[in-house]
């Protein structure tokens, strides 16, 4: 477990796609920043500034609404490399008419330009997020999702404060120091694209429906075909509504409510955006490498109460104005600081396992297009957003001489009733798909009482296509510990009785745990588990069972029964033998009694392990081979 994401920055599989994507997101806002900036420059009047500045998102947005279904079909039948090479050359050839545009000072051909940006980015799009799982491991998802959003996030940063800067340093040459640097970030993205290497068609044989709408509407379909998927995508969704509301509203904010200037806005956005890179990279270490989606419910519930908290630390309005950075930070406004890096730093872990989600759990035939669908999504929140963050803050609308009443809540307010909304939608989606919330309280009880050591995983446990896991058997907690450490979604075959416990029979529903019986219980039950065993494994999932039958009742590996044999006659899969050492000890072994599992465990933080061997061929494998293989891996310590 000695790696780390960062590892993937020195590989050519991921580094030239990741500065491809970054450098595109920093070149984007580069250049949106350069036209408000030109505006001043030129000195137009306010009210022409606002037109401006209010028709810029909507024409960079524009092309996700027209384009996104035929920019997903496109990314499935083109290799993904030549894609990359197209789009990063079309934003040489956008850029250099917005150059003319700043060298002319023609603001209807920068708009042009403009929405030529949002047609390449709706193009890129369904790449961006569809190449991942061809070029990482399952493993690595998390950790290079990290990377990505990250690296978008800081990008967008930095693109704001270069483009805004340029003018600035430039004086005078503003308008060609512009111009020069937007075709030069297009051509360094392009020249880096040639590194990127080839990854073939997802689905070469596709025959592309040139009209867009009609596959605009099948790709939010394919978006919604499996419920965790089309779950994971409302998040996603959410969280650019939550990011909209939220960094629109920041201008204002730091000027009325913070007393301070431009300097300030951008102070607030830093903290934010860094904050949010942070917790995109926390992602992989919380979550062990594996795609962890307990991290989503956490995320939601610290954006929720940070959120709220910016209402609490300042709802009134400021009673100084004009502050610097560093005035604001002397005068103690450390809780205000806090907020906003925590709300950024709970966004990244919200937002990084749903995306490795969606990129898992996705057919690579479809993923482009369902990311494809994902956008479409994203840009419709995002209008939302910026509709009723305006629509909120006033007292009232005038249509057709019918005057509305509107809450007219202030920006203070307007963050509480985000929080507020944040916490019920979050309650919406994981009343929808349980399986978040149980991932939540599943990596809150192994992460608080366990310390887990994990070898071997990574590299024995298939990354793709259907294996059976045997184990020993030593306590309740065990498919929680096996879950955490096996990245890909595992199917438990349990015990009938358990699984049929009153209050916790949907949490196995959830987790589409597979009920066993023996023979001379119940032999309906028993043969429908050997059948719903045999479909999993033959749709290519991963299907765990502990072949002892039972938990160690003394600490010792008991002898492995026939049931695995049968498995493998109807479906001869690889078998990967796994071993748990360390939770006898714990309270839900039977080391104790059943009075005794009611204490509080004996320490803290026990080490335990979970270790995995090559995988065993199917059609050789016995329960008898099985069994020598976990009780040598297993070793001395139960």
């Amino acid at each position: 477990m000695g790696h780390n994401q960062f590892e993937l920055l020195g590989q050519r599989r991921f580094l030239p796609f990741f500065l491809v994507q970054s450098l595109g997101a920093f070149n984007d806002n580069v250049y949106r920043q350069s036209i408000i900036a030109l505006l001043f420059f030129l000195g137009v009047s306010a009210q022409e500034r606002t037109l401006y500045t209010n028709l810029a998102p909507a024409l960079f947005i524009l092309p996700y609404f027209l384009f996104s279904g035929l920019a997903g079909q496109i990314a499935e039948k083109l290799e993904k490399q030549r894609l990359i090479r197209i789009t990063t050359a079309m934003e040489i050839g956008i850029m250099s008419v917005a150059a003319i545009g700043f060298l002319t000072s023609n603001m209807p051909l920068l708009l042009v330009a403009l929405f030529g940006t949002g047609l390449q980015s709706t193009l890129f799009g369904p790449v961006k997020y569809s190449i991942l799982p061809s070029v990482l491991k399952p493993e690595e998802l998390t950790g290079g999702n990290g990377l990505v959003e990250m690296g978008t996030s800081m990008s967008i940063l930095l693109g704001m404060i270069f483009g805004g800067l340029i003018f600035v340093v430039a004086g005078q040459y503003g308008p060609e120091a512009a111009a020069a640097s937007i075709v030069a970030l297009a051509i360094i993205g392009n020249l880096i694209s040639r590194l990127v290497p080839r990854v073939e068609a997802s689905a070469p044989d596709l025959k592309i429906n040139w009209n867009p709408f009609p596959e605009a509407l099948k790709a939010l379909r394919l978006a919604r075909k499996q419920l965790a998927v089309r779950n994971a995508i409302l998040g996603i969704s959410w969280f650019w509504f939550v990011g909209t509301v939220l960094t629109a509203q920041l201008p204002t904010y730091a000027e009325t409510y913070l007393g301070g200037g431009s300097t300030l806005y951008l102070f607030c956005f830093v903290l934010f955006s860094v904050g949010t890179g942070v917790g995109s990279l926390l992602c992989e270490k919380l979550s062990r490498r594996t795609i962890e989606i307990g991290l989503v419910p956490l995320g939601a519930i610290g954006m929720t109460v940070f959120c709220a908290d910016l209402f609490f630390a300042r709802p009134d309005l400021a009673t100084a104005s004009g502050l610097t950075v560093r005035e604001f930070v002397a005068a103690g406004n450390w809780r205000i600081i806090a907020d906003l890096t925590l709300i950024g730093l709970f966004a990244g872990l919200f937002i990084v396992p749903l995306f490795a989600l969606v990129q898992s759990r996705t057919p690579r035939e479809e993923l482009s297009r369902v990311i494809a669908g994902l956008n479409i999504q994203n840009a419709g929140f995002i209008v939302l957003a910026a509709m009723l963050g305006v629509l909120l803050q006033r007292e009232s609308l005038a249509i057709g001489g019918i005057v509305l009443p509107l809450p007219g809540l202030t920006i203070p307010e307007l963050f509480l009733a985000l929080a507020i909304a944040n916490a019920g939608v979050s309650i919406l989606i994981f009343t929808l798909v349980p399986e978040f919330f149980l991932r939540f309280l599943a990596w809150i009880y192994v992460s608080v009482f366990y310390r887990v050591t994990i070898t071997g995983v990574e590299e024995h446990v298939p990354d793709e296509g259907p294996a059976l896991l045997v184990c020993n058997h030593v306590s309740y907690m065990d498919p929680l510990v096996i879950s955490a450490a096996v990245p890909r979604p595992i199917r438990f075959v349990m015990y009938y009785k358990i699984f049929r416990i009153p209050g916790m029979n949907w949490v196995f529903r959830a987790h589409r745990a597979i009920p066993i019986a023996g023979a001379r219980e119940d032999p309906a039950v028993m043969d429908a588990a050997f059948a719903e065993v045999k479909a999993a494994l033959e749709a290519g999932e991963l299907v765990c069972i502990f072949p002892e039958g039972a938990l160690t009742k003394d600490g010792e590996i008991a002898k492995f029964k026939g049931g695995v044999e049968r498995i493998l006659e109807q479906t001869p899969v690889p078998v990967v033998p796994m071993a748990l050492t360390g939770l006898w000890d714990s309270m839900w072994s039977r080391r104790d009694s059943r009075l005794g599992r009611l204490r509080v465990p004996r320490r803290l933080r026990a080490a335990v392990g979970l270790v995995a061997d090559a995988p065993v061929p199917g059609e050789s494998a016995s329960a008898a081979s099985l069994e020598a293989r976990v009780r040598q891996l297993r070793g001395d310590r139960p």
